[in-house]
């Protein structure tokens, strides 16, 4: 895949103009936004485009739990392992792509057993955390861990080297706060008063006067068996804490790095644009980069035409003298009068619609390096064809 300088020097200075450029340039893509606006199938949109014009490994990879991405992808079914998305798929949409495309999508146990498995200092405290009972419960419940894990897995495939661009999928945008902050958050928990006095009397049979009270109460309420289950499971844990620690920074620096960029996705709608006004501050807080902004279910710029706007006026106040004017075989004159009448002010009304999303639009627009947008489309986006169409119209 061709892409700029990733170590400085004139490349930098270098401005990014479309879409196009912003992909080449980097190695990850963090897309955010609301739920609804098309956040998924945009994802896999800039994975296709990437794919067939630019060439190399392409992989997208969603960490929303919900399955959208094999239904845009045109594919059965995909899980925790990355699946090639087949050549036929291009040649059917009529595309001979430079490159491969390829899908996975989270499966959080099976990606909790493979960090223990992996970061565990030794076989037998890999297997005493596998057979914990509480294991599966409490990795599937504590500390968002979807959202840790989820950061885990795309540190991993990202230095593994096996893809020269991975497109992420994240939660909903709120959500998606949440997975770019798990990795701290998993190593402050860590190191928590909570956890070390849950554990203390594990460690030690000696207990003060002070901490008495909390364990008997605890005893009492939650049975000393589970205490001790999660007791033994955290200090079993508290064996991978540097490697939480060190790799929660790693991650840090790959979400900073310049080769990492984030696309916001919205659509005009007041509730979408304020999410995605809210997710751009919080990167800025967070000196990430924001390559674009993602505009879905534009309405069409001609609604702003003056001499469409004066038609769709005559529509509405004068409908029967036009009525008059059209051929008898069209049907009844009175008939006529009122289809022109609602068509004129459902014109009249879209052109509000459309004034106010160029407002928000300009607004937008001083945010990202790049603002792109895409129209409606006249059906859904249910296979890699359509999937094309939608990245052609945000690429340059």
């Amino acid at each position: 895949m061709a892409r700029s300088p990733k170590d400085g020097g004139a490349g930098d200075e270098v401005a990014v103009r479309n879409l196009e450029q912003l992909v080449a340039s980097r190695e990850i893509v963090v897309t955010c936004g609301s739920g609804g606006v098309g956040k998924t199938t945009s994802a896999a949109a800039i994975g296709a485009m990437a794919a067939a014009h630019l060439g190399g490994k392409v992989l997208v990879l969603t960490v929303d739990p919900a399955k959208r991405l094999a239904s845009a992808l045109g594919l059965e079914a995909f899980g925790n392992v990355e699946t090639r998305v087949p050549p036929e798929l291009f040649a059917a949409a009529g595309v001979a792509p430079r490159g491969e495309l390829w899908a996975a999508m989270l499966d959080t146990k099976e990606s909790w057993d493979g960090l223990v498995r992996t970061h565990a200092p030794d076989i037998a405290t890999r297997d005493a955390i596998l057979a914990n009972p509480l294991y599966q419960n409490i990795t599937g419940k504590f500390v968002q861990s979807h959202d840790y894990i989820a950061m885990e897995r795309l540190y991993e495939i990202h230095t593994s080297g096996r893809f020269d661009l991975i497109v992420v999928d994240t939660p909903p945008t709120r959500n998606a706060i949440d997975f770019l902050e798990a990795p701290e958050r998993m190593a402050d928990f860590f190191s928590s008063r909570l956890l070390r006095w849950l554990i203390a009397p594990y460690r030690s049979r000696v207990l003060t006067a002070a901490s008495k009270p909390f364990y008997s109460m605890a005893d009492r309420i939650l049975g000393s068996q589970f205490l001790q289950d999660i007791a033994e499971f955290f200090i079993l844990f508290q064996t991978m804490y540097d490697g939480f620690v060190e790799r929660a920074r790693a991650v840090e620096r790959t979400l900073e790095d310049r080769r990492t960029t984030f696309v916001v996705v919205s659509t005009l709608e007041s509730a979408p644009v304020r999410e995605a006004e809210f997710f751009i501050r919080a990167l800025r807080e967070r000196n990430f980069s924001l390559g674009a902004v993602v505009l879905n279910k534009v309405l069409p710029a001609y609604l702003l035409d003056d001499d469409g706007a004066e038609a769709a006026r005559r529509l509405s106040t004068d409908p029967a003298s036009i009525a008059a004017l059209l051929p008898d075989d069209l049907g009844d004159p009175a008939t006529l009068a009122r289809v022109l009448r609602e068509i004129g002010d459902s014109y009249l009304n879209y052109r509000v619609v459309a004034a106010r999303e160029a407002e928000e639009r300009a607004e937008l627009a001083g945010a990202p390096d790049i603002l792109c947008a895409a129209p409606f489309f006249d059906s859904d986006i249910h296979d890699l064809g359509g999937l094309l169409d939608l990245g052609a119209t945000i690429w340059r």
